[in-house]
């Protein structure tokens, strides 16, 4: 045999070996490294950090911040106590109004639908679109025209509106009339909790953003025959608040200050937040509060 030859294989073969060791031994230091880096801890912040508030600055019995996005409370005083909601009710009035008849569906008032005192001149005979007693209903709180909207539904509306309320789930929620206005001194037209208004608001939106954006406007005017019908918003206090989307109010003796507030964390990201039980004046200072709460919260 060729002993240069034998050399020269077994030198070959002792670097070969070499190498595998090598190549291996790399193999479990990289291992070991992206296993030490796959053991650190993921550090994740969830957008926006629970609010930690003390309820004693709120006036209202209720309040609550939710994030429609996922769920999640962010801030909660009494959310689950049934209180009166006053006109906050309109929100589920309109919801199942436009869940089942189109928008341009002409509505003629009867005398069934007024009020006794009226409260933005509309007249027994009128007639108006639906979208436009929406209108008068959602920005100036009109008791009449969310009464003649309910009313062309048939006589079966408020079957549909707590139907409707069980379907989403608001456990609290009860309706006796489409306005939310109180039946007597001991009984409120509707009932529910600063949590189910909070997921009612944010269906609502969901579903007919647009309607609720005109709550954003200053004022609302519609036409009813040659006679202009035309009312200042009832959420104009909060026209400088920022992120604004669409808001909802009420107001009642049994229910005091109600208010829902949609608005925008940051572009894209709604937050609601609900007081009920407050003052007439303290809802809106609720309400500032809330949205001032939870934006010095993030910037810290």
């Amino acid at each position: 045999m060729n002993i240069t030859y034998l050399g020269q294989s077994l030198s070959a073969a002792v670097i070969s070996i070499g190498l595998v060791v090598f190549a291996f031994g790399s193999g479990v230091v990289m291992v070991s490294l992206l296993h030490r880096q796959m053991a650190k801890p993921i550090v994740t912040t969830t957008f926006p950090a629970p609010l930690i508030l003390d309820e004693n600055l709120l006036k209202a019995k209720a309040a609550i911040l939710y994030d429609p996005t996922n769920g999640r409370i962010l801030f909660a005083k009494n959310a689950q106590k049934q209180l009166p909601l006053a006109s906050l009710t309109k929100l589920m009035t309109a919801e199942v109004v436009l869940g089942q008849m189109a928008a341009n569906t002409s509505v003629q008032i009867t005398k069934k639908d007024l009020d006794a005192d009226g409260d933005l001149g509309l007249r027994a005979g009128d007639t108006l679109s639906l979208f436009d007693l929406l209108k008068l209903g959602l920005v100036a709180s009109s008791n009449d025209a969310m009464a003649a909207a309910a009313a062309s539904l048939g006589s079966n509306y408020l079957t549909a509106m707590n139907d409707m309320a069980n379907k989403l789930g608001l456990t609290k929620t009860y309706f006796l009339n489409p306005t939310g206005l109180d039946l007597s001194r001991d009984s409120a037209g509707a009932y529910g909790s600063a949590y189910d208004v909070a997921r009612l608001a944010a269906t609502f939106y969901k579903e007919y953003p647009d309607y609720f954006s005109l709550t954003t406007n200053r004022k609302v005017t519609v036409q009813s025959g040659t006679r202009t019908l035309s009312a200042v918003a009832t959420t104009l206090p909060l026209s400088s608040l920022p992120g604004f989307i669409g808001a909802k109010t009420g107001y009642t003796d049994l229910a005091g200050g109600n208010l829902v507030v949609i608005f925008d964390i940051e572009i894209g990201h709604p937050l609601v937040a609900v007081v009920l039980g407050s003052t007439e004046q303290g809802r809106f200072d609720d309400i500032r509060t809330l949205a001032h709460a939870i934006r010095t919260n993030e910037s810290q």
